[in-house]
Formats: structure tokens, sequence, C-alpha cells
């Protein structure tokens, strides 16, 4: 597939907005209806059919059994509310060789997001967090509303040391009361059992749930080879020297347990997973999730 362009060099230009828009008017341009759209919509009850009434939404299993017209009318049948949950944390400034650290590249896909989502008039919110929950915006429809968020995005500076699924736990209970669409965009560092626990609080209050993991190709490969020294990005003076040659084989073992353990839980819980890396545009990315969810 042809790469139209690296959103990463668009950083220097034009900032968050200039990525935002090339971003879903390029590659995602040919997405007219997003699959993004009528997430937290759930079947609620019948009404008689009127003139009017789109006739794909009547329901014919009911017409069969009854010899009558009915539709189906669903709850909250608005516009989405999403809210974008950004993790902030030390570990997500990690860059290695790349242009872009996690949280950098977080920002860009959450900004992209944003502006996919306020283009079909839906609720947008954002959140960011590191060990505690730091700048909160509400969700609102308007135009003005996408500067808000990328204003904020762009303010946003990576934190601390962060329990993941302790901050994401708090946020279900006290910020995302409002069933709505949840889109987490993280690196996922943190232990599966917590993280499963959280992510069960969020479907419990019937959210519908997106995770982002975001990565950077020297976690995935663990490339190095000679005696290597790791810094520690949350603890301050967490230092260590290790042979990597000897320590890499455990390292991807344990990191390929962990990610499969993402991948079957998202599968129980029935909510979407995917993971991206820094090394891959931004656009490419999104586009190609998007695809998929659309089929």
């Amino acid at each position: 597939m042809k790469r139209k362009f690296d959103p990463t060099e668009l950083a220097k230009a034009g900032g968050l907005a200039l990525v935002a828009r090339r971003v879903v008017e390029g590659y995602l341009s040919g997405v007219h209806r997003s699959p993004l759209k009528g997430f937290s919509v759930e079947f609620a009850e019948h009404r008689p059919y009127y003139p009017g009434d789109e006739i794909r939404r009547i329901d014919w299993r009911a017409f069969g059994k009854t010899d009558r017209y009915f539709v189906k009318e669903y709850e909250d049948e608005t516009n989405l509310k999403t809210m974008i949950v950004v993790d902030a944390s030390g570990s997500m400034g990690y860059r290695g060789k790349q242009k872009l650290s996690k949280f950098e590249y977080a920002r860009q896909v959450a900004a992209s997001l944003a502006y996919l989502l306020l283009g079909q008039l839906d609720a947008v919110g954002l959140l960011t967090h590191d060990d505690a929950t730091g700048k909160m915006v509400p969700p609102k429809t308007s135009a003005k509303h996408l500067l808000q968020i990328l204003k904020t995005l762009d303010e946003t500076k990576v934190g601390g040391e962060t329990s993941l699924a302790a901050v994401w736990d708090r946020i279900a209970g006290l910020h995302l009361k409002r069933r709505g669409l949840v889109i987490l965009l993280s690196d996922c560092f943190d232990r599966i059992e917590p993280l499963a626990r959280a992510l069960r609080h969020l479907r419990y209050r019937k959210h519908e749930v997106i995770l982002f993991q975001i990565l950077s190709p020297e976690e995935l490969d663990f490339p190095f080879e000679n005696p290597t020294e790791f810094r520690s990005l949350e603890a301050s003076g967490g230092k260590k020297l290790v042979d990597a040659r000897r320590l890499r084989d455990e390292y991807l073992k344990n990191f390929a347990e962990h990610t499969a353990k993402l991948k079957r839980m998202a599968e129980e819980m029935r909510f979407d997973y995917r993971m991206l890396r820094t090394d891959e545009p931004v656009d490419l990315e999104l586009g190609e999730y998007l695809a998929k969810r659309r089929k």
C-alpha cells in the first residue's frame, strides 16, 4: 500500500491541527460513513411504523409474527458521545530512534480521531492522566471544541510513575458514568489482572471500548545486543546495566505473553484492541483499523 505522507513530518510545520486535518482529509477521506458511528446504541423497544420512517428499520421478524409493521427504537439514539483517554505517564515519553515519542504519537492519534468524530457531529471529550487524572475536556459537538482539545493535548506533558489500572478504574467510577465510547491510548505497561479489572469496570458501565496499545519498535523487537544501561522514565534514579543479548530471549517471551493476554482479554470482553507502532505513519495505522472495522 502506498503511503501518501508521513504525518510526523507535519508536526514541525503546523502542529496537531494540521496533522489531524491531513490525516482525516487525506488517507481517511474515503471513510464516508464512520465505523465509529452508533457505537453505544442499544435496542429498547418496538413502535408502530409511520410514513417517513426508514424502511431499513422495520423489524421484519415482528411483521412475520403479527402482520403489522414495527420499527426498532434504540436507547441513546442521538449523536455518539466519545471520551478519548490519553496515558501521559513517564513510560509514554520513550522515543527510541523514532521522530515521535509514544506520547507524541498518541497525541496525533487522539487529535485525528477527535477531528473525525467532530466532523460527523458527534460529541468528543478528552481526558489525560499519569498517576492522577490530568486535564479533562467534557464532550461537546461544536467545531470550536476541537481547538480546545488540541490545545489541551499540546499543553500536556508526560508525568511520572503510574499504576495504570488503578487510574483507569478510578476514571470509570468518577468521570465516565454516562454510557458512550471510550478510546484508550496507552502502552499498557501494567499487570494484566489489574488491567482486566479496570476494563471490566468500563464494560460494567456499558461503555464501548477501543484500546490502542502504542509501542516503539525497540519495545517490540528488542534490538539491543551490547551491554546496555536502561533508565526508568517513571522512577527517578532507576538505572540498570544489563547484558542485553542474554536478556533478549526472556524479554521477548514475556512481552509476547503480555500482548497475547491483552488480545485474549479484548476478545473475552468484546472490545476492540489494536497495536500501533510509532515507526508507522498515523494515517496508515488508523486507516487500516477503520477499514477493517467497517467490514
